[in-house]
């Protein structure tokens, strides 16, 4: 497999959490999320590098919580913009020469599987990019600025995406340029991608690998975890 460094955007508010925490430094049981997030991407041999992006305010903690990690990889702490996509164009300057490969994943995914990163990365090798996601379960509907239903898309082509999203690095890295230059925001990387023509498989992941953004993920993150309250 390819050598991978991992970026992982840590910037985010508590606001949707009723939080005056920042999502990732909630604990679940004894650790914070993004410990547990961290320790998930320890587990795969390929990793040579993980960046986290965060406010300048959350620098000393994840310093902090590094210090506690038992790793002889190249571990750095960058300060995030203003959007993810700046905090994480932030982070891409700090990529290791070594890496053919970076991911990017959300800090409040703590329980991605190791066998799914290395999926995505073995993908991303022989493609340029790859996205771990599901397929939507629900019936989506496309509707206008006054929610007006306008029409309902085919389920069957519609996945919901998540991360780690993994890319060449230099695919990745032409498409942060580009979308620097035209000041055009993505949704996520993918999108970025897409712009500049990459090829991006979806990998099939699972449920599990939920983002914890609202009250009721942490409850669902805690039984994952069997937290006992």
């Amino acid at each position: 497999m390819s050598k991978l460094s991992v970026i992982i955007p840590a910037a985010g508010s508590g606001e949707r959490m009723a939080s005056d925490i920042p999502k990732p430094f909630l604990k679940v049981g004894s650790k914070t999320i993004l410990e547990h997030t961290i320790s998930r991407f320890l587990e795969v041999p390929d990793v040579v590098q993980i960046i986290v992006a965060t406010s300048k305010k959350y620098i000393p903690e994840i310093k902090s919580i590094f210090d506690q990690v038992p790793t002889t990889l190249d571990i750095q702490v960058v300060e995030g913009g203003k959007e993810r996509q700046f905090s994480i164009y932030n982070a891409l300057k700090l990529v290791s020469p070594n890496s053919e490969l970076v991911a990017v994943h959300d800090a409040v995914r703590p329980f991605v599987r190791k066998q799914l990163i290395e999926e995505c990365c073995s993908v991303a090798s022989k493609v340029g990019g790859a996205v771990l996601g599901v397929p939507a379960k629900d019936t989506i509907k496309r509707v206008d600025k006054n929610k007006v239903i306008e029409d309902t898309p085919n389920r069957s082509f519609l996945w919901q995406a998540q991360t780690p999203q993994v890319f060449q690095k230099a695919l990745l890295m032409k498409a942060y340029e580009s979308a620097l230059k035209d000041h055009f925001v993505g949704t996520d990387d993918a999108s970025l991608v897409e712009r500049v023509g990459g090829v991006i498989q979806m990998v099939e992941g699972d449920r599990e690998n939920l983002k914890i953004t609202y009250p009721i993920d942490l409850k669902i993150a805690e039984l994952i975890l069997g937290v006992e309250k």
